[in-house]
């Protein structure tokens, strides 16, 4: 699927924006240009329309995986950033203007408002010879709907629901509803696109949602719910059900050689070669900033997690070398015999959050192993460093099997149902770290989160999780603790406020859309 999506949905993108937006009713005279009554003919055109729904996963340059990474650092000391965007979310600054919140949300409303025409477009399209292709494409699309409205719930409350194409600007959502229509949209989409889903792809399909895929998202809106023994069932569902297994080898859910298989339950597909037009500096925002431009390093290094983090892990724990880029070569000393002397990493190294605080040092010795170390811990998951940074390759995760084992942890722990650490500690065993027993709720709720922010590190999902877990000034408050703990940690001036568990509707909304009201934390 990796080339063929992203070759063809770029090309489709111009009659995309044409049918979400140009609307006939107001026309008196037949339009002669290209819109749903006049393109979609076949399920191969409706096909290209669900591929163009796929693409805004990972486009653009403030795209969805982007604007997420910058979400992620409102936790503070858990992921920072030395750019405008992840500094001022490190900082606590955050406002309805923000540019990366306005690209978020209006990349997931125009994905949706195509979702809308293409499901309406499907359910109304005549081609009896290629029923059974239509009715997948439109499970596909039900469940894009439903995966980016579970996206908006992440980040903001009381998100407008929009379940019908825009024909014109009179036809505005409304927010209404609240948090609560969101989600039972999403229980309505994923259900749907369970019954029309396949359970696997083999060939060029492979990387097309499954409905595995909508199951858990469906147990993931589950969980916001506190619908726990929903959740737990749906999880054990898959479990048990879809085949899939944890790989021995924790890195390879994010190598090349694994794209679109076995756990990696949905990803979003990323090819520079595949596409020359895809915004292809992914890993640019990962490489360290003293890797040597000849490699194809960039010097950007917006992001990457604190030394303190990376040394919290188990010396022992299997994932460190998955997630963690742990030697490199540098280039702060230049060729040194022909070749850039290799740094490792090291809690002795100096660190601090400025942008070459925790670099090795500029008068370290390049002879003497002991002075080439450094502090910083950047992504092993994202960054890659075997190619030039405008040559980006790695798809971008959104959800692997981990995903559901600790989710079904969490839902019998809190349900009180069932096994709370038969999931967690197949987690725990493949990372080759002891199994947790005889914890009380509590304890095991808190070693849930624990496990959730070492295995998804870098991967964009914690800031959601905390909020989602957490009442500001309430007694349990793991978001808080974070920010009160980055603060102290580094003399940061922040303290947690209730703007920090949720972000506002963007501006640009609230003035264009009567319908829609700001959200009670920002009003």
């Amino acid at each position: 699927m990796k080339n063929i999506l992203l070759h063809k949905s770029r090309a489709f993108f111009l009659i995309l924006s044409l049918l979400s937006v140009a609307g006939c009713s107001d026309l008196k005279e037949k339009p002669d240009f290209i819109n749903p009554d006049t393109f979609y003919k076949s399920a191969n055109e409706l096909k290209l329309g669900v591929n163009a729904v796929y693409d805004d996963l990972n486009s653009g340059g403030f795209g969805f995986f982007y604007d997420r990474y910058v979400f992620e650092c409102l936790i503070g000391g858990y992921q920072v950033g030395w750019e405008k965007g992840p500094l001022q979310f490190n900082l606590g600054n955050v406002n309805p203007a923000d540019e990366y919140i306005e690209a978020y949300w209006g990349i997931c409303y125009r994905s949706i408002n195509r979702a809308n025409a293409i499901i309406e477009t499907a359910e109304a399209m005549k081609d009896p010879s290629n029923q059974a292709l239509i009715d997948r494409l439109r499970g596909e699309t039900l469940f894009l709907r439903a995966f980016y409205y579970y996206g908006l719930l992440s980040y903001f409350d009381d998100a407008p629901l929009s379940i019908k194409s825009t024909k014109n600007i009179t036809e505005l959502p409304s927010n209404s509803g609240g948090n609560r229509a969101i989600i039972d949209q999403i229980y309505a989409d994923t259900k749907a696109a369970i019954e029309l889903l396949p359970a696997s792809y083999t060939g060029v399909d492979m990387g097309r949602a499954t409905k595995w895929a909508a199951k858990s998202v469906l147990m993931k809106a589950q969980l916001w719910d506190e619908k726990w023994a929903d959740a737990k069932v749906t999880a054990e569902d898959i479990i048990n059900n879809s085949g899939i297994t944890l790989y021995p080898d924790f890195a390879h859910n994010f190598d090349l050689a694994h794209e679109n298989l076995g756990e990696r339950i949905f990803e979003a597909q990323v090819s520079a070669t595949a596409s020359p037009n895809e915004y292809s500096q992914h890993s640019a925002h990962f490489n360290p900033e003293d890797f040597p431009s000849e490699l194809g390093g960039s010097g950007w290094s917006w992001i990457s997690t604190t030394q303190e983090f990376r040394a919290a892990y188990d010396p022992k724990d299997k994932r460190i070398a998955g997630t963690f880029i742990e030697t490199y070569p540098t280039g702060r000393f230049g060729k040194i015999n022909g070749t850039y002397p290799m740094v490792t990493w090291s809690p002795k190294a100096d660190y601090n959050l400025s942008r070459f605080g925790g670099v090795v040092k500029s008068d370290a010795n390049p002879k003497d192993p002991a002075q080439m170390i450094f502090g910083k811990a950047w992504s092993n998951k994202i960054a890659e460093l075997d190619r030039r940074n405008s040559a980006t390759e790695k798809n971008t995760i959104y959800i692997r099997l981990s995903d559901i084992l600790l989710g079904h942890s969490e839902a019998c722990n809190e349900s009180g149902q069932g096994d709370p650490y038969a999931s967690i500690n197949k987690v725990r065993e493949r990372a080759g770290i002891p199994a947790l027993k005889g914890l009380t709720q509590a304890t095991l709720r808190d070693a849930i989160i624990q496990e959730r922010m070492q295995e998804f590190v870098f991967e964009q999902v914690m800031y959601p999780e905390l909020r989602r877990k957490s009442k500001f000034g309430g007694p349990i408050d793991y978001l808080g603790k974070e920010i009160k703990h980055f603060a102290q940690k580094y003399n940061v001036d922040r303290v947690p406020k209730a703007k920090d568990y949720v972000l506002p509707l963007p501006v640009k909304e609230l003035l264009g859309n009567p319908n829609v009201k700001q959200n009670a934390t920002w009003q």
